[in-house]
Protein backbone atom coordinates (compact mmCIF):
# COMPACT_ATOMS: atom_id res chain seq x y z
CA UNK A 1 0.00 0.00 0.00
CA UNK A 2 1.24 3.32 -0.97
CA UNK A 3 1.48 6.24 0.95
CA UNK A 4 -1.65 7.77 -0.77
CA UNK A 5 -3.78 5.20 -0.85
CA UNK A 6 -2.79 4.39 3.05
CA UNK A 7 -4.01 7.97 3.46
CA UNK A 8 -7.08 7.73 1.55
CA UNK A 9 -7.66 4.39 3.46
CA UNK A 10 -7.19 6.22 7.09
CA UNK A 11 -9.47 8.95 5.89
CA UNK A 12 -12.06 6.62 4.44
CA UNK A 13 -12.13 4.78 8.16
CA UNK A 14 -13.49 1.32 8.33
CA UNK A 15 -11.16 -1.76 9.54
CA UNK A 16 -10.60 -4.78 7.69
CA UNK A 17 -10.92 -3.17 4.09
CA UNK A 18 -8.59 -0.85 2.27
CA UNK A 19 -8.43 1.62 -0.38
CA UNK A 20 -6.94 0.33 -3.55
CA UNK A 21 -7.25 2.91 -5.82
CA UNK A 22 -9.27 6.68 -6.46
CA UNK A 23 -9.94 8.72 -9.40
CA UNK A 24 -12.75 11.40 -10.66
CA UNK A 25 -15.58 10.72 -12.53
CA UNK A 26 -17.72 13.33 -14.59
CA UNK A 27 -21.13 13.35 -14.38
CA UNK A 28 -21.61 11.61 -17.10
CA UNK A 29 -19.78 9.06 -16.05
CA UNK A 30 -16.79 8.89 -18.44
CA UNK A 31 -13.36 8.89 -16.33
CA UNK A 32 -11.33 12.05 -15.50
CA UNK A 33 -7.35 10.85 -16.07
CA UNK A 34 -6.13 13.80 -14.30
CA UNK A 35 -7.42 16.12 -11.40
CA UNK A 36 -10.21 18.12 -12.29
CA UNK A 37 -9.29 22.27 -12.65
CA UNK A 38 -10.64 23.91 -9.23
CA UNK A 39 -13.38 25.48 -10.84
CA UNK A 40 -14.48 22.41 -11.82
CA UNK A 41 -14.05 20.52 -8.71
CA UNK A 42 -17.83 20.29 -7.79
CA UNK A 43 -19.00 18.24 -11.08
CA UNK A 44 -16.28 15.30 -10.55
CA UNK A 45 -17.04 12.30 -8.26
CA UNK A 46 -14.42 10.63 -6.28
CA UNK A 47 -14.84 7.31 -6.82
CA UNK A 48 -12.87 4.93 -4.17
CA UNK A 49 -11.92 1.85 -5.03
CA UNK A 50 -11.67 -0.80 -2.22
CA UNK A 51 -10.83 -4.22 -0.96
CA UNK A 52 -10.95 -6.46 1.24
CA UNK A 53 -7.64 -7.23 3.81
CA UNK A 54 -9.06 -9.69 6.51
CA UNK A 55 -11.23 -12.57 6.14
CA UNK A 56 -14.34 -12.72 4.97
CA UNK A 57 -17.75 -12.82 7.46
CA UNK A 58 -20.74 -13.60 6.92
CA UNK A 59 -23.51 -11.30 7.32
CA UNK A 60 -26.44 -13.61 8.92
CA UNK A 61 -24.18 -14.70 11.68
CA UNK A 62 -20.97 -12.65 11.90
CA UNK A 63 -19.24 -15.73 11.46
CA UNK A 64 -15.57 -16.02 10.12
CA UNK A 65 -16.50 -17.71 6.59
CA UNK A 66 -13.21 -19.21 4.59
CA UNK A 67 -15.27 -20.53 1.53
CA UNK A 68 -16.21 -18.93 -1.35
CA UNK A 69 -19.46 -19.59 -2.98
CA UNK A 70 -19.29 -16.59 -5.99
CA UNK A 71 -18.23 -13.29 -6.66
CA UNK A 72 -20.52 -10.75 -7.43
CA UNK A 73 -20.21 -8.07 -10.33
CA UNK A 74 -18.82 -4.89 -8.67
CA UNK A 75 -20.85 -2.10 -6.73
CA UNK A 76 -21.02 1.25 -5.69
CA UNK A 77 -22.47 2.57 -2.31
CA UNK A 78 -22.86 6.66 -2.29
CA UNK A 79 -20.61 7.91 0.57
CA UNK A 80 -20.24 11.57 2.47
CA UNK A 81 -18.78 14.54 0.43
CA UNK A 82 -15.09 15.14 0.71
CA UNK A 83 -14.69 18.76 0.65
CA UNK A 84 -16.94 19.74 -2.52
CA UNK A 85 -16.60 16.19 -4.02
CA UNK A 86 -19.80 13.91 -4.34
CA UNK A 87 -17.97 10.32 -3.21
CA UNK A 88 -18.95 6.77 -4.39
CA UNK A 89 -17.23 3.76 -2.76
CA UNK A 90 -16.83 0.92 -5.53
CA UNK A 91 -16.08 -2.96 -4.05
CA UNK A 92 -16.38 -6.16 -5.41
CA UNK A 93 -18.53 -8.21 -2.73
CA UNK A 94 -18.50 -12.02 -2.31
CA UNK A 95 -21.53 -15.03 -1.61
CA UNK A 96 -19.73 -16.86 0.85
CA UNK A 97 -20.07 -20.44 2.18
CA UNK A 98 -20.99 -19.86 5.81
CA UNK A 99 -20.10 -23.22 7.76
CA UNK A 100 -21.65 -22.10 11.09
CA UNK A 101 -25.46 -21.37 9.92
CA UNK A 102 -25.41 -23.09 6.58
CA UNK A 103 -26.21 -20.26 4.45
CA UNK A 104 -24.37 -18.81 1.48
CA UNK A 105 -25.18 -14.62 1.66
CA UNK A 106 -23.30 -11.90 0.48
CA UNK A 107 -20.60 -11.00 2.99
CA UNK A 108 -20.71 -8.63 5.76
CA UNK A 109 -19.94 -5.08 4.57
CA UNK A 110 -18.14 -2.49 7.04
CA UNK A 111 -20.16 0.38 5.47
CA UNK A 112 -23.37 -0.37 4.05
CA UNK A 113 -26.36 -2.63 4.85
CA UNK A 114 -28.11 -5.31 2.95
CA UNK A 115 -29.73 -4.10 -0.16
CA UNK A 116 -28.87 -0.36 0.19
CA UNK A 117 -26.48 1.73 -2.44
CA UNK A 118 -26.04 4.67 0.42
CA UNK A 119 -23.39 3.84 3.24
CA UNK A 120 -24.98 3.84 6.51
CA UNK A 121 -22.96 6.95 7.81
CA UNK A 122 -24.57 8.69 5.22
CA UNK A 123 -28.09 7.66 5.99
CA UNK A 124 -27.31 8.96 9.30
CA UNK A 125 -26.41 12.76 7.95
CA UNK A 126 -29.53 12.23 5.71
CA UNK A 127 -31.40 11.21 8.70
CA UNK A 128 -30.29 13.95 10.88
CA UNK A 129 -30.90 16.68 8.35
CA UNK A 130 -34.66 15.71 7.35
CA UNK A 131 -35.21 16.11 10.76
CA UNK A 132 -35.17 19.73 10.40
CA UNK A 133 -35.12 20.61 6.48
CA UNK A 134 -37.43 19.46 4.05
CA UNK A 135 -36.64 16.09 2.23
CA UNK A 136 -36.28 18.38 -0.66
CA UNK A 137 -33.76 20.53 0.26
CA UNK A 138 -31.85 17.73 2.02
CA UNK A 139 -31.95 16.07 -1.88
CA UNK A 140 -30.23 18.98 -3.25
CA UNK A 141 -27.94 19.63 -1.16
CA UNK A 142 -26.49 16.26 -1.36
CA UNK A 143 -27.26 15.71 -5.23
CA UNK A 144 -29.53 12.65 -4.95
CA UNK A 145 -33.15 12.14 -5.49
CA UNK A 146 -35.85 12.96 -3.15
CA UNK A 147 -36.79 8.81 -3.43
CA UNK A 148 -32.96 8.37 -2.15
CA UNK A 149 -32.94 10.79 0.91
CA UNK A 150 -36.34 9.24 1.59
CA UNK A 151 -35.35 5.51 1.50
CA UNK A 152 -32.48 6.15 3.38
CA UNK A 153 -34.15 7.93 5.94
CA UNK A 154 -36.16 5.08 6.58
CA UNK A 155 -33.05 2.57 6.84
CA UNK A 156 -31.21 5.05 9.68
CA UNK A 157 -34.41 5.16 11.56
CA UNK A 158 -35.06 1.64 11.13
CA UNK A 159 -31.82 1.16 12.36
CA UNK A 160 -32.05 3.49 15.39
CA UNK A 161 -35.30 1.64 16.72
CA UNK A 162 -34.16 -1.67 16.31
CA UNK A 163 -31.26 -0.15 18.78
CA UNK A 164 -34.07 0.64 21.42
CA UNK A 165 -34.99 -1.53 24.46
CA UNK A 166 -38.32 -2.01 24.52
CA UNK A 167 -39.97 -0.11 27.43
CA UNK A 168 -43.26 -1.54 29.34
CA UNK A 169 -46.30 0.01 29.02
CA UNK A 170 -47.54 1.01 31.96
CA UNK A 171 -49.26 4.78 31.36
CA UNK A 172 -51.00 5.37 27.93
CA UNK A 173 -51.71 8.44 26.76
CA UNK A 174 -54.66 9.34 23.98
CA UNK A 175 -55.53 12.57 22.83
CA UNK A 176 -56.87 14.15 19.59
CA UNK A 177 -55.15 16.67 17.14
CA UNK A 178 -56.92 19.05 15.10
CA UNK A 179 -55.08 19.61 11.77
CA UNK A 180 -56.86 22.26 10.58
CA UNK A 181 -60.04 23.64 8.64
CA UNK A 182 -57.80 23.64 5.32
CA UNK A 183 -56.93 20.33 5.21
CA UNK A 184 -58.02 18.38 2.16
CA UNK A 185 -58.93 15.21 4.18
CA UNK A 186 -62.32 14.18 5.40
CA UNK A 187 -60.89 13.84 8.54
CA UNK A 188 -60.03 16.90 10.38
CA UNK A 189 -58.44 15.49 13.25
CA UNK A 190 -55.85 12.67 14.21
CA UNK A 191 -55.82 10.59 17.52
CA UNK A 192 -52.32 10.00 18.96
CA UNK A 193 -51.72 7.15 21.45
CA UNK A 194 -48.31 7.48 23.25
CA UNK A 195 -46.58 6.15 26.54
CA UNK A 196 -47.07 9.07 28.90
CA UNK A 197 -43.99 7.71 30.58
CA UNK A 198 -41.60 8.38 27.72
CA UNK A 199 -43.67 10.82 25.94
CA UNK A 200 -43.17 8.45 22.67
CA UNK A 201 -46.31 7.92 20.72
CA UNK A 202 -47.46 4.49 19.50
CA UNK A 203 -50.39 4.88 17.24
CA UNK A 204 -51.51 7.29 14.93
CA UNK A 205 -54.73 7.29 13.18
CA UNK A 206 -57.22 9.76 11.49
CA UNK A 207 -60.46 10.65 12.82
CA UNK A 208 -61.22 10.51 16.78
CA UNK A 209 -63.74 7.88 17.35
CA UNK A 210 -63.91 5.11 19.34
CA UNK A 211 -63.06 2.52 16.50
CA UNK A 212 -59.73 3.91 16.44
CA UNK A 213 -58.42 3.53 19.58
CA UNK A 214 -60.22 0.22 19.95
CA UNK A 215 -58.13 -1.24 17.06
CA UNK A 216 -55.17 -0.28 18.36
CA UNK A 217 -56.16 -2.29 21.79
CA UNK A 218 -56.61 -5.39 19.21
CA UNK A 219 -52.84 -5.18 18.70
CA UNK A 220 -51.81 -5.53 22.22
CA UNK A 221 -51.70 -9.13 23.61
CA UNK A 222 -53.43 -9.99 27.07
CA UNK A 223 -49.37 -9.88 28.64
CA UNK A 224 -49.79 -6.25 27.66
CA UNK A 225 -53.16 -4.95 28.72
CA UNK A 226 -52.49 -6.47 31.78
CA UNK A 227 -49.34 -4.38 32.29
CA UNK A 228 -51.21 -1.16 31.85
CA UNK A 229 -52.28 0.42 35.08
CA UNK A 230 -53.55 3.89 33.27
CA UNK A 231 -54.85 6.19 31.05
CA UNK A 232 -54.41 9.20 30.67
CA UNK A 233 -56.64 11.31 28.07
CA UNK A 234 -58.93 14.45 27.57
CA UNK A 235 -63.05 14.41 28.31
CA UNK A 236 -63.67 13.10 25.00
CA UNK A 237 -66.02 10.46 26.18
CA UNK A 238 -65.36 8.10 22.73
CA UNK A 239 -61.37 7.35 24.40
CA UNK A 240 -63.22 6.53 27.65
CA UNK A 241 -65.78 4.03 26.13
CA UNK A 242 -63.71 2.47 23.88
CA UNK A 243 -61.28 1.73 27.18
CA UNK A 244 -63.80 0.46 29.24
CA UNK A 245 -65.49 -1.38 26.52
CA UNK A 246 -62.39 -3.57 26.92
CA UNK A 247 -62.89 -6.53 29.56
CA UNK A 248 -59.03 -6.87 29.80
CA UNK A 249 -59.01 -3.85 30.76
CA UNK A 250 -61.50 -4.07 33.40
CA UNK A 251 -58.45 -3.41 36.16
CA UNK A 252 -57.01 0.08 34.60
CA UNK A 253 -58.06 3.41 35.37
CA UNK A 254 -58.70 6.47 33.54
CA UNK A 255 -57.53 9.87 34.36
CA UNK A 256 -58.56 13.44 32.99
CA UNK A 257 -55.39 15.55 32.92
CA UNK A 258 -55.93 18.80 34.39
CA UNK A 259 -55.00 21.07 31.58
CA UNK A 260 -58.53 19.70 29.55
CA UNK A 261 -60.09 20.56 32.79
CA UNK A 262 -59.49 23.85 32.77
CA UNK A 263 -59.82 24.23 29.40
CA UNK A 264 -63.48 23.24 29.77
CA UNK A 265 -63.99 25.59 32.79
CA UNK A 266 -62.19 28.26 30.77
CA UNK A 267 -65.07 27.45 27.33
CA UNK A 268 -67.70 28.76 30.62
CA UNK A 269 -66.02 31.90 31.39
CA UNK A 270 -65.29 32.89 27.49
CA UNK A 271 -69.42 32.37 26.73
CA UNK A 272 -69.71 34.45 29.97
CA UNK A 273 -67.85 36.98 29.02
CA UNK A 274 -69.49 37.04 26.01
CA UNK A 275 -73.01 37.58 27.04
CA UNK A 276 -71.96 40.26 29.64
CA UNK A 277 -69.78 43.07 27.12
CA UNK A 278 -70.24 41.47 23.65
CA UNK A 279 -73.50 40.94 23.87
CA UNK A 280 -74.78 43.46 25.97
CA UNK A 281 -74.08 46.56 23.65
CA UNK A 282 -71.00 49.38 22.73
CA UNK A 283 -70.55 50.27 26.06
CA UNK A 284 -70.11 47.26 27.78
CA UNK A 285 -68.09 45.87 24.83
CA UNK A 286 -65.74 48.70 24.86
CA UNK A 287 -65.11 47.58 28.30
CA UNK A 288 -64.65 44.39 27.68
CA UNK A 289 -62.41 44.42 23.79
CA UNK A 290 -59.24 42.84 23.84
CA UNK A 291 -58.88 41.07 27.70
CA UNK A 292 -60.07 37.89 26.97
CA UNK A 293 -56.46 36.38 27.23
CA UNK A 294 -56.80 38.56 30.81
CA UNK A 295 -59.76 37.00 32.41
CA UNK A 296 -58.11 33.37 31.38
CA UNK A 297 -55.08 34.05 32.72
CA UNK A 298 -54.11 32.31 36.29
CA UNK A 299 -54.00 35.37 39.22
CA UNK A 300 -50.56 34.05 40.76
CA UNK A 301 -49.50 34.76 36.63
CA UNK A 302 -50.56 38.42 36.28
CA UNK A 303 -48.86 41.50 37.29
CA UNK A 304 -49.60 44.40 39.55
CA UNK A 305 -51.35 46.38 36.22
CA UNK A 306 -52.53 43.32 35.03
CA UNK A 307 -54.65 42.89 38.31
CA UNK A 308 -55.58 46.58 38.09
CA UNK A 309 -57.03 45.82 34.78
CA UNK A 310 -58.53 42.45 35.97
CA UNK A 311 -60.45 43.87 38.73
CA UNK A 312 -61.77 46.58 36.72
CA UNK A 313 -63.41 43.85 34.56
CA UNK A 314 -64.59 41.62 37.52
CA UNK A 315 -65.77 44.99 39.49
CA UNK A 316 -68.06 45.48 36.59
CA UNK A 317 -69.98 41.83 37.27
CA UNK A 318 -70.45 40.17 39.57
CA UNK A 319 -71.47 37.25 38.25
CA UNK A 320 -68.45 37.21 36.13
CA UNK A 321 -66.32 37.78 39.37
CA UNK A 322 -67.88 34.86 40.64
CA UNK A 323 -67.04 32.65 38.01
CA UNK A 324 -63.47 33.54 37.59
CA UNK A 325 -63.10 32.66 41.33
CA UNK A 326 -64.53 29.26 41.16
CA UNK A 327 -62.13 28.64 37.75
CA UNK A 328 -59.33 30.17 40.21
CA UNK A 329 -60.47 27.43 42.78
CA UNK A 330 -60.21 24.96 40.33
CA UNK A 331 -56.88 25.43 39.13
CA UNK A 332 -55.45 24.97 42.54
CA UNK A 333 -57.89 22.09 43.77
CA UNK A 334 -56.20 19.94 40.85
CA UNK A 335 -52.86 20.67 42.07
CA UNK A 336 -53.77 19.35 45.54
CA UNK A 337 -51.44 16.44 47.17
CA UNK A 338 -53.67 14.05 47.47
CA UNK A 339 -56.83 12.46 46.35
CA UNK A 340 -59.23 13.82 49.78
CA UNK A 341 -58.31 16.94 48.90
CA UNK A 342 -59.40 16.72 45.72
CA UNK A 343 -62.10 15.54 46.83
CA UNK A 344 -63.30 18.23 49.04
CA UNK A 345 -61.82 20.56 46.80
CA UNK A 346 -63.99 19.64 44.14
CA UNK A 347 -67.21 19.42 46.49
CA UNK A 348 -67.19 22.69 47.07
CA UNK A 349 -67.11 23.93 43.59
CA UNK A 350 -70.11 21.51 42.91
CA UNK A 351 -71.81 23.67 45.60
CA UNK A 352 -70.85 26.56 43.91
CA UNK A 353 -71.55 25.92 40.19
CA UNK A 354 -75.21 24.25 40.87
CA UNK A 355 -77.30 27.20 40.54
CA UNK A 356 -79.50 27.43 37.33
CA UNK A 357 -79.27 31.11 36.84
CA UNK A 358 -75.91 30.50 35.53
CA UNK A 359 -76.00 28.20 32.93
CA UNK A 360 -72.33 27.88 31.72
CA UNK A 361 -71.43 27.33 34.85
CA UNK A 362 -74.06 24.96 35.35
CA UNK A 363 -73.19 22.83 31.91
CA UNK A 364 -69.40 23.13 33.99
CA UNK A 365 -70.92 21.86 37.14
CA UNK A 366 -72.62 18.77 35.33
CA UNK A 367 -69.45 18.18 33.33
CA UNK A 368 -67.58 17.36 36.86
CA UNK A 369 -70.17 15.67 38.26
CA UNK A 370 -70.23 13.42 35.03
CA UNK A 371 -66.45 12.75 35.13
CA UNK A 372 -66.00 13.00 39.30
CA UNK A 373 -63.97 9.56 39.34
CA UNK A 374 -61.23 10.81 36.61
CA UNK A 375 -60.98 14.00 38.25
CA UNK A 376 -59.97 12.88 41.42
CA UNK A 377 -57.83 10.11 40.09
CA UNK A 378 -55.43 12.38 39.94
CA UNK A 379 -54.59 13.23 43.34
CA UNK A 380 -53.89 9.11 43.76
CA UNK A 381 -51.51 8.99 40.62
CA UNK A 382 -50.80 12.04 39.52
CA UNK A 383 -49.52 11.11 36.08
CA UNK A 384 -47.19 13.30 33.76
CA UNK A 385 -50.29 14.65 31.65
CA UNK A 386 -48.02 17.31 30.16
CA UNK A 387 -46.42 14.83 28.30
CA UNK A 388 -49.49 14.29 26.39
CA UNK A 389 -50.08 17.73 25.35
CA UNK A 390 -46.06 17.76 24.33
CA UNK A 391 -46.82 16.15 21.40
CA UNK A 392 -49.02 18.42 19.86
CA UNK A 393 -45.72 20.89 19.50
CA UNK A 394 -43.69 18.35 18.42
CA UNK A 395 -46.30 17.45 15.44
CA UNK A 396 -46.51 20.75 14.40
CA UNK A 397 -42.87 21.53 14.20
CA UNK A 398 -42.33 18.28 12.84
CA UNK A 399 -45.19 19.25 10.05
CA UNK A 400 -44.20 22.55 9.67
CA UNK A 401 -40.14 22.32 8.61
CA UNK A 402 -40.92 18.90 6.48
CA UNK A 403 -43.67 21.23 4.77
CA UNK A 404 -46.25 18.19 5.25
CA UNK A 405 -46.51 14.46 5.67
CA UNK A 406 -49.47 12.10 3.69
CA UNK A 407 -47.95 8.74 5.28
CA UNK A 408 -48.57 8.27 9.10
CA UNK A 409 -46.70 5.64 9.22
CA UNK A 410 -43.79 7.62 8.32
CA UNK A 411 -44.63 10.37 10.23
CA UNK A 412 -44.63 8.09 13.37
CA UNK A 413 -41.77 6.80 12.80
CA UNK A 414 -40.12 10.87 12.54
CA UNK A 415 -42.15 12.21 15.81
CA UNK A 416 -40.63 8.93 17.84
CA UNK A 417 -36.87 9.65 17.08
CA UNK A 418 -37.75 13.86 17.73
CA UNK A 419 -39.53 12.46 20.87
CA UNK A 420 -37.27 10.05 22.26
CA UNK A 421 -34.00 12.18 21.94
CA UNK A 422 -34.28 15.79 23.06
CA UNK A 423 -31.57 17.94 22.79
CA UNK A 424 -31.40 18.98 26.51
CA UNK A 425 -27.68 18.26 27.85
CA UNK A 426 -24.86 16.62 26.26
CA UNK A 427 -26.18 13.21 26.95
CA UNK A 428 -28.88 14.16 24.63
CA UNK A 429 -26.51 15.25 22.27
CA UNK A 430 -25.05 12.09 22.07
CA UNK A 431 -27.89 10.42 21.97
CA UNK A 432 -29.49 12.28 18.86
CA UNK A 433 -26.29 12.12 17.02
CA UNK A 434 -25.67 8.37 17.52
CA UNK A 435 -29.24 7.65 15.83
CA UNK A 436 -28.44 3.88 16.12
CA UNK A 437 -25.02 4.40 13.85
CA UNK A 438 -22.29 1.31 14.63
CA UNK A 439 -18.71 2.83 14.65
CA UNK A 440 -16.59 0.97 12.03
CA UNK A 441 -16.81 -2.51 12.72
CA UNK A 442 -13.54 -4.45 13.66
CA UNK A 443 -15.96 -7.81 13.50
CA UNK A 444 -14.73 -8.49 10.59
CA UNK A 445 -11.03 -9.09 11.80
Amino acid sequence: MGQRTRILTEIWGFDGWKVKGAYFEWADGTRADVAPPMGMQMNARLVLVVERCWGARCSECFGACRGKHETLRTRRWHDLSWGTHQVDVEATPIRVKCKRCGSCPVELLAWADTYQRETRRLQHYLALQSASMPTSHVAVLHGLTWGTVRRAEAAALARWLATRTPVALRHVGIDEKYLGRRHKRDEKWVTIISNNETGEPLWIEFGRGREGVERWLRTLAKEDKAKIELFVMDMHDPFKAAVRGDPDLAHAKVVHDAFHIIKRANEAITEIRKDIFFRAGPTMRGIGRGKHWLVLRNWDNTSDQQRDSLREILRGNKQLARSYWIVDELRAVLHAPDRASIEAGLYRILMRTQRRDNKHLRKLHDSLREHWNEIVALGEHRPATGRVEALNNNWESLVRRSRGHRDLDWLLLKLRFMTANPIRNERGVQRFLALGLQPPMRAAA
